[in-house]
């Protein structure tokens, strides 16, 4: 049975270059990074290179970069610190946010009592800018603004710099999950006005495992894991120094073949809306997914003109043939309350019908777009 995966934005295949790379680390660099011995300082030395690596191609200091379990611990070490410790009154967010910032920041509302406020989105879930400024202006409270840089579901891409801008010119600190956008889009954060972000190794052909925290020098920012002084004391424990490195040799050749692989995934991007469009009449492109200059090139998400019984089968009968994918309907079972991506700006009559994403990757080819729309089509017609 042939296989195609398009989940992506789930995870991503590891490149066979960085399974050889922590192989090898795995074998030959065993020592602890705290210890003082030979085999400790060449772990250590390891851990040390890669952040200086991260740091390089994000352009900033070293010191700047904190290793972290991936992006839901950067996540959560960011917004706990900066209510804890930071003094933070207020987060500004959206209902579109990764549930690794929304329950997060629902726990916080719980135990500080800090305020939460949802910024309006449009039709397609676009960030209302002109809102997010008023709600900025409205209050001198101490104030966080948490707002993804590419939407996980969707791919919405927030104006992230236009953000920073506004953040800065009202005093208000600024964190973004960017977790599927490093390794996929250049980000020069010297130059962007965002204080904290999150990423994680596994979205761009990295272990799983392994991600970091971006936090600007002199933030004040406290730790969430209490223990030995590693990631200098931002982060308690013994560093998995092959994932470290697993890391650091995936973002260099993310970033190597950055313009060649988007040009390419963006081509199977491109045949996938074309073939659907052609091939299922109804369809439609939720959120920006469909607008090649307002969404990222490495996902659709999409709602097909299906009754909702038939869409209780459909993701059975796709795993049959062989393809995953992802759902992101709200009515597709009893219990399922679907996507609350989809939730907060559909209308109530697509909300009916299922909803699915594709994400692609330098993997994929276009005989497998083809055969997916395939056995889309056939599924449909039956």
């Amino acid at each position: 049975m042939k296989k195609v995966y398009f989940d992506n934005a789930a995870t991503t295949q590891i490149r066979e270059e960085v399974v050889e790379r922590m192989a090898q680390v795995m074998r030959d660099v065993y020592g602890n990074p705290s210890s003082t011995h030979t085999f400790g300082r060449s772990a250590k030395t390891l851990i040390e290179q890669a952040r200086k690596t991260v740091a390089k191609i994000l352009n900033v200091a070293a010191s700047e970069i904190i290793f972290t379990s991936g992006g839901t611990e950067a996540d959560n070490l960011i917004l706990n610190s900066a209510v804890r410790d930071l003094g933070v009154k207020r987060i500004i967010t959206s209902k579109i946010e990764h549930h690794a910032v929304l329950h997060t920041i629902d726990k916080l509302h719980d135990v500080f009592g800090t305020e939460i406020i949802y910024v309006n989105l449009d039709d397609c879930g676009r960030v209302d800018l002109k809102h997010l400024e008023e709600i900025l202006k409205s209050s001198d409270e101490k104030t966080l603004v948490s707002l993804m840089h590419v939407n996980n579901e969707v791919g919405n891409l927030l104006d992230i710099a236009k953000v920073g801008e506004l953040c800065s010119a009202h005093n208000a600190l600024f964190h973004s999950d960017t977790v599927q956008s490093i390794g996929h889009y250049e980000l020069d954060l010297s130059q962007v006005k965002v204080d904290f972000t999150a990423v994680s190794a596994h979205k761009f052909h990295g272990p799983k495992g392994v991600g970091f925290a971006y936090i600007r020098k002199n933030s004040g920012l406290q730790p969430l894991i209490f223990g030995g002084e590693q990631e200098r004391g931002f982060r308690a424990g013994t560093e998995a120094v092959h994932n470290i490195v697993g890391l650091e040799e995936a973002l260099k050749l993310a970033y190597q073949n950055l313009h060649e692989e988007r040009e390419y995934i963006t081509s199977l991007k491109r045949h996938f809306t074309d073939l659907l469009k052609k091939e299922i009449p109804g369809v439609k492109f939720n959120g920006d997914c469909g607008d090649f200059e307002n969404s990222t090139y490495t996902l659709i998400n999409v709602c097909l003109p299906m009754s909702q019984e038939k869409a209780l089968m459909l993701l059975f009968q796709l795993d049959l043939h062989g393809i995953a994918c992802s759902k992101g309907s709200a009515c597709q079972s009893g219990s399922d309350k679907g996507s609350h991506v989809l939730n907060a700006f559909l209308p109530a009559e697509d909300l009916k019908k299922p909803s699915l994403r594709f994400s692609f990757s330098r993997y994929n080819t276009k005989e497998d777009i083809e055969y997916v729309v395939n056995v889309l089509k056939e599924f449909l017609e039956k």
